[in-house]
């Protein structure tokens, strides 16, 4: 956020998973797999959010002429989530059709869709500022994901090859258009910006929005992981080998790829003053769109891990199959809690509080940060590990709860 502010077991019948982040249709049941990865990735996802707020917002992780290579990795290892998010929100659609007519389910991706554009907007946006003053309001992740469902809602009713051929197409092709000029586009700018440039969505002087997740790419993920919904027909040895060589192409495209660097990314690779700082130029790809570089580098690792993970969850792992079954609580109230924390930090250490709640402009989002804030990373690390632990019970507790109820609002929280 700050960075964009500043430039399955085998499946029966009967089994289904979250759509989006968390969409579980009443009398469903899971696949383990699907949730433990979702468990794992959501759980990563806290450690960049944690650097969020406690960080230091004017050094940027992927500026390799201020950043070190230890921020960069606490960085770049959190590139994976957004992606495997999309990925698991189409390949649940497609699961779930095994319970759901075309019609309903067709109902259920508009619905739910809205629901997290409404969360994005309303309930996150005061998670992140603490304010309702409108100044600054950067669209993230439930924004493209409720697009990308909606949008879904259309697609299911093509052939399945159709929706591939669109996924692919999209994924490989929208590198093309990265030579559109949004500046020459007049009143269309903003239409670009929602489709494919983050930037500038809304501005008057007094607020300004700003999109980060634009559809083009991330409708195309969500597309691709439907249609990969179908192997979860096949048999366990089957599917884990179709995802575990699905993985390793994915990998091996993005090496091949990206040496070849002509084409893919924006910003190409360079030799650095060493080994290790050329490593960092060569895996440091474009989320913001996420470039067909950044996709193949994040979605090989993920299916390689739904591959790994079709024999069984390890005991150790539970826990995050507990996170994985009420991601979007999780994603929610996480945001809260660091927050929170966040704001006792501020006045343990300044005397005051009022910093957390103001974000005036760009440069101070998700707050203003008084002088001498940014924490070490060690401190960033013990504080990622502490919000995972104070938010299990609450995991906990939710699944259960989700567990032996079956009212119909459940499939929205």
């Amino acid at each position: 956020m700050t960075s964009l502010a500043a430039g399955l077991s085998s499946a029966r019948p009967s089994e289904t998973v979250d759509i989006a982040l968390d969409a579980h249709p009443p009398n469903a049941r899971r696949i383990e797999s699907v949730d433990l990865v979702r468990g794992l990735i959501i759980a990563l996802m806290a450690l960049d959010h944690v650097r969020d707020f406690f960080g230091d917002q004017s050094v940027q992780p992927t500026d390799l002429a201020n950043t070190t290579v230890a921020l960069f990795f606490t960085r770049w290892v959190t590139h994976i989530c957004a992606p495997t998010f999309f990925l698991l929100s189409g390949l649940s659609a497609r699961l779930t059709l095994g319970r759901m007519s075309k019609p309903v389910l067709t109902r259920f991706l508009l619905s739910r869709g809205a629901w997290l554009i409404f969360l994005e907007l309303v309930v996150m946006r005061f998670a992140l500022q603490f304010n309702l003053d409108y100044q600054v309001t950067i669209i993230t992740v439930l924004w493209g994901l409720g697009w990308a469902m909606m949008i879904l809602a259309g697609l299911i009713w093509l052939p399945n090859w159709l929706i591939a051929g669109v996924g692919v197409i999209l994924v490989v092709g929208h590198n093309a258009l990265d030579g559109i000029d949004s500046s020459h586009l007049g009143y269309w700018r903003p239409l670009w910006s929602f489709l494919h440039e983050p930037g500038i969505l809304f501005s008057n002087g007094h607020s300004v929005v700003v999109v980060s997740y634009v559809l083009i790419p991330w409708v195309a993920v969500t597309a691709l992981g439907y249609v990969l919904g179908q192997i979860y027909q096949f048999n366990t040895a089957r599917r884990r080998h179709l995802l575990v060589w699905f993985g390793l192409g994915t990998t091996v495209a993005f090496v091949v790829l990206r040496w070849l660097d002509v084409y893919g990314d924006p910003v190409p690779w360079t030799t650095q003053r060493s080994a290790l700082w050329t490593v960092v130029s060569f895996l440091n790809t474009n989320k913001y769109p996420p470039s067909l570089l950044f996709l193949l580098m994040t979605l090989g690792p993920t299916l390689l891990l739904l591959g790994a993970f079709e024999n069984g969850v390890p005991q150790l792992l539970r826990p995050a199959l507990i996170i994985g079954k009420v991601p979007l609580f999780f994603y929610v109230l996480h945001f809260y809690l660091i927050h929170l924390l966040a704001t006792a930090a501020s006045y343990l250490r300044f005397g005051e509080v009022a910093n957390t709640f103001r974000s005036p402009d760009l440069a101070h989002f998700p707050f203003t940060q008084p002088p001498g804030w940014g924490a070490p990373l060690g401190i960033i690390y013990l504080l990622w590990i502490a919000v995972i632990v104070l938010m299990f019970p609450l995991c906990y507790w939710y699944a259960r709860f989700k567990g032996r109820r079956r009212d119909w609002w459940l499939s929205y929280l």
